[in-house]
């Protein structure tokens, strides 16, 4: 763990790089759905966006979350530095609160008129792949940032346990926005318990009862106990339509448009 902690950008950029380009391959290979967008496009837009991303949290915020937990660790602040329950249940404790506060707060992101036009650029998407995964408004990331760094302050998250949840809510993400049709074996024994493509490609529909469900990125525990899942979508995955209709369905969104589009009042566009 100490190693994981001493080198944990290389290790999270690593594997973030690795699980892009390997499920940006079986893309090709076992695809959910035919491709919506043209793949260069795409990729050059998601990809922007997180250049985007991580060059406003560099301005904006002077540390991040890894940070705080470990101001947190060094000044015994926060619950499970004051309260020892031992190192593994903290740790185990920690990646299930970190799950649910996420859950959380994306149920609030599509609540919230004012925090849903930030979040809506991530539902532009007119057929997701891999890299829709890190398609977020910077502003969204921000606030996002912001949440988790006072809720690690507050409950004294383990800087490890922080860094693994990092690395599976990336990875997962990467996973379930994902173009990947699983055997149906496999796809059955997943969703027990984590979020696959099928689960999460339901969040991403057209119809609105949808779009406000499954909203669990990693564990799928969360909609179920809070009545939230939808388990099959109303059409199949081959037909099933993503986006949003006052973006269009058309093309998709320019990058330009993307980041001026929360303060933008959209009406539905005729099909």
């Amino acid at each position: 763990m100490e190693s994981l902690v001493e080198n944990e950008q290389n290790v999270r950029l690593g594997i973030f790089l690795f699980l892009l380009i390997f499920f940006g391959v079986l893309e090709f290979m076992i695809p959910l759905a035919k491709r919506q967008e043209k793949r260069l496009s795409q990729w050059f837009t998601n990809i922007s966006i997180t250049i985007i991303d991580t060059i406003a949290m560099r301005v904006v915020l002077p540390i991040i979350a890894v940070g705080v937990a470990k101001y947190a660790a060094e000044n015994d602040i926060g619950l499970f530095n004051i309260v020892d329950i031992g190192y593994w249940p903290a740790f185990i404790m920690s990646l299930l609160l970190l799950d649910v506060l996420i859950y959380g707060q994306h149920v609030m992101m599509h609540k919230v008129p004012m925090f849903w036009r930030l979040h809506r650029m991530h539902h532009s998407e007119l057929g997701l792949d891999v890299t829709t995964a890190v398609r977020f408004h910077p502003i969204e990331i921000i606030i996002s940032m912001l949440i988790k760094m006072a809720f690690v302050y507050i409950m004294g998250i383990p800087v490890a346990a922080l860094i693994v949840f990092e690395i599976l809510l990336n990875g997962l993400a990467l996973f379930n926005h994902s173009n990947i049709k699983l055997a149906s074996g496999l796809e059955n024994l997943l969703r027990k318990i984590f979020v696959t493509p099928e689960i999460h490609w339901i969040y991403h529909s057209e119809k609105p009862n949808e779009t406000n469900s499954n909203y669990g990125f990693n564990l799928v525990i969360w909609d179920k106990m809070f009545g939230t899942y939808t388990d099959k979508p109303t059409l199949d995955y081959p037909t099933l339509r993503q986006g949003l209709p006052e973006f269009g369905f058309e093309k998709p969104v320019g990058l330009l448009e993307l980041m001026v589009s929360p303060f933008k009042a959209y009406k539905v566009k005729d099909e």
